[in-house]
């Protein structure tokens, strides 16, 4: 098995971050796993290394649960649903037999227990409750059975504890009530089976809720075509998509999803992206361009040849970036995993303390007062809503960011978007267009216009530089032939050098010149005035004589400026990187009004800028597109790739931005901090829920108000608020950004 290589489990049998960590604890101790994540609100464990798929269920199976290896396809939810009705069955079977106890017992329906007609039947009962508990809760006692062979306790642990603790005793008082005092003698098989029925209950609530969070991902799968009209020897048929092979061609027709990633060999229309980018509005496409499976052809008809297809499309690569980032987990969720792995056996630890005060300290009957406490404490505590806390907003928060353009890698770029107070914006394909155009030029004598322009595109024919296609472009235009070079190298953050005619010819920035010792005095007023205008200067020297100069502008791009505005009104510093000098990164600044320039930066330099914001203790976002800003967005807290620039730059950052507009950064800042938020709210809940309801259950309030809690009130309770931590991490998905943050 390759050592990359990524495997997907199901896991059958768990209830809560108690059971993750023993899952966990065993998965560290396996050699090959370079890693793994479990994703406790999907009961999914990915596991990348050199191990098989059995080692891995063995191992997990060692310590107590189930795992069974999982398709690697989006699952149709039809396991959940049978459970979800399972489920159904056992709340019903569970709340209405106990209701049906508690009425018997309110009427006085049945003889006392001090009548031998009275033991009888509570016997006989006892022993129905006994196996409608088998039935409700068979799969509980089963995993605290398991949990307690391997020494640790879970969720059902604590429920099956003190759901067995009011069963024995109830069945106790039943055979020999004469052993019991007479206040004592009373039988608690209806909260035993109606906590069952409860806990069913709130794990039905909960499956139906925890369904909803993965609609994002199921959203964008429905986006795929199913079939496509392939175009061979001229003919066309309607093929499945599964059927496609690259370099085939394809017809779309107006109305049509385009069925694959590619490239228009013919015709022209708009396409509507904003299922990938977030992009509101439809894009020209025309011969050459590319196309995105699942976007909408609006108008006109076109053929395309398919370039990718199944899992290297950019749908399939978006898909398999959510489901992995939603595996993840921020640093504030690895806080609470800690505390939940630990909380079982504590609060086991908390009910037998509460049962041994009661039983020294309490007043008569002591042993119904003890049996209630501990029952109470044990079927109370949940650790299940503190492991659900983080990963189900997570989850949800990653799909509502990819239905935004914005595609985040990890929890952790997810938690540290919110807290950025520095920005860093390449300028070039950043803050502007990055398709700059020749502007101006300036010409020296004995040299002719048509020359510095001929042998400027000559040069940059070899260069990957922006700025050279605007060069290439403007020789174009005028239908200038290219000279071929010899001898050519790139100069990296100066420009580039190469021989043309036997005459060695450098184009590029005032550094390269002054490291060639070229003269360009006499250009220096020229290249003042276009730097003023926001133009980037660029020298020409032939033979090691300065030529000329050529004026390039880069437009800005639409949004960048509201951007920029909005970003500073949250109170972040937004930085503008560029290799220009300070007089045309100046004029670009101010476009935007951005006031802090990092001008004359090299490659090198940009991570440089980014180390010195850090050192100054401050969370460093950068933003750019190019392969030379790579080092840089992954030095920053947070990288944000543009998602129409290199690979290299999209693979070194955080968070990848499907479209190019700076929008894109606020709303990736945006869907993180109501993400967050909701996160501290589930925390904030579920926290104070276990630390004001186990002392409660206690008993803490009886000394002052005669009060306990009845424990079929804390089975209700603890199984509800699960229920209320996954219903809350819901209202994400109807976040929407505000009009302000779209425009």
């Amino acid at each position: 098995m390759n050592k990359n290589s990524s495997q997907t489990f199901r896991l059958l049998n768990v209830s809560c971050a108690s059971c993750i960590k023993s899952i966990e604890n065993a998965l560290s101790s396996i050699t090959g796993i370079e890693k793994f994540q479990v994703n406790f609100a999907q009961r999914l464990l990915t596991v990348n290394g050199d191990v098989t798929p059995a080692t891995i269920i063995d191992a997990i199976k060692q310590v107590g649960y189930a795992a069974e290896l999982a398709d690697g396809k989006q699952q149709d939810g039809s396991g959940e649903q049978v459970l979800y009705k399972s489920l159904w069955r056992k709340t019903l079977v569970g709340i209405g037999f106990g209701i049906i106890l508690l009425v018997i017992g309110w009427f006085r329906l049945i003889p006392e227990l001090d009548q031998l007609k009275g033991q009888i039947i509570w016997l006989v009962i006892g022993i129905v409750v006994a196996i409608a508990m088998a039935y409700c809760g068979g799969q509980m006692f089963r995993n605290a059975w398991q949990a307690l062979k391997h020494h640790t306790a879970t969720m059902d642990s604590l429920i099956v504890s003190g759901t067995s603790a009011a069963w024995l005793y109830s069945m106790l008082v039943s055979l020999v009530p004469h052993l019991v005092p007479i206040a004592a003698r009373h039988v608690y098989f209806e909260a035993a089976i109606m906590i069952m029925g409860f806990i069913n209950l709130g794990n039905a609530l909960e499956i139906r809720a925890r369904g909803k969070t993965s609609q994002a991902i199921n959203r964008l799968l429905n986006l795929q075509a199913k079939t496509a009209t392939l175009v061979h020897n001229g003919k066309e048929q309607q093929v499945p998509l599964g059927s496609l092979k690259v370099d085939d061609i394809v017809r779309v027709k107006p109305g049509e999803k385009v069925a694959t990633d590619g490239v228009i060999t013919e015709g022209h229309s708009t396409v509507d992206e904003s299922m990938i980018t977030g992009e509101p509005l439809a894009i020209n496409k025309k011969i050459g361009d590319q196309v995105t499976g699942a976007t909408f052809n609006k108008s006109g008809s076109f053929l395309f040849k398919v370039t990718r297809v199944g899992e290297e499309t950019t749908l399939a690569k978006i898909i398999q970036l959510v489901q992995n980032a939603q595996n993840t987990k921020p640093h504030i969720a690895k806080l609470a995993d800690t505390v939940s792995g630990i909380f079982a056996p504590a609060v086991l630890i908390v009910a037998i303390i509460t049962a041994l005060i009661w039983f020294n300290f309490g007043p008569s009957p002591v042993i119904s007062y003890m049996i209630v406490t501990a029952m109470s404490v044990l079927v109370i505590a949940c650790p299940c809503a503190l492991g659900l806390a983080a990963p189900i907003s997570v989850m949800i928060g990653m799909g509502k960011a990819a239905e935004f353009g914005v595609l985040l890698r990890n929890g952790e770029a997810l938690q540290l978007a919110s807290q950025l107070q520095t920005i860093l914006l390449d300028k070039t394909g950043t803050i502007t267009e990055g398709q700059p155009e020749v502007i101006s030029h300036y010409v020296l004598k004995p040299f002719s216009e048509t020359q510095v322009l001929q042998y400027a595109a000559s040069l940059e024919k070899m260069s990957e530089h922006p700025l050279a296609q605007a060069v290439i472009a403007a020789a174009k235009k005028q239908s200038l032939d290219f000279i071929t070079i010899t001898d050519f190298s790139a100069i990296a953050g100066c420009g580039v050098q190469a021989k043309l005619e036997e005459k060695t010819v450098l184009l590029g920035n005032s550094k390269l010149m002054q490291q060639q010792g070229i003269d360009i005095t006499a250009l220096a007023n020229q290249a003042n005035n276009i730097a003023v205008l926001g133009q980037t200067p660029v020298y020409l020297a032939i033979a090691g004589v300065a030529a000329g100069l050529l004026g390039i502008a880069d437009p800005i791009k639409n949004g960048s400026k509201a951007a920029i505005k909005q970003l500073q009104q949250r109170g972040i510093k937004v930085v503008m990187l560029t290799g220009d000098n300070e007089k045309t990164a100046w004029a670009v600044a101010k476009q935007v009004d951005i006031h802090t320039v990092e001008a004359n930066v090299l490659p090198d330099d940009k991570n440089k800028v980014v180390e010195k914001y850090q050192r100054q203790g401050i969370k460093v976002g950068m933003v750019g597109d190019g392969i030379n800003d790579a080092p840089a967005l992954a030095r920053a807290n947070v990288g944000f790739a543009i998602g129409s620039g290199t690979d290299v730059a999209i693979e070194s950052a955080d968070v990848t931005l499907m479209n190019s507009s700076l929008m894109s950064v606020l709303h990736a800042i945006t869907v993180s901090q109501v993400t967050m938020r909701n996160i501290k709210q589930n925390l904030c809940g579920a926290f104070l829920y276990n630390v004001l309801g186990i002392p409660i259950a206690a008993g803490v309030l009886f000394p002052f108000f005669h009060f306990l809690l009845n424990p079929m009130i804390g089975g209700a309770a603890m199984a509800l608020s699960s229920v209320t931590v996954v219903s809350n991490a819901n209202r994400l998905r109807f976040f929407r950004l505000s009009q302000r943050d779209v425009t």
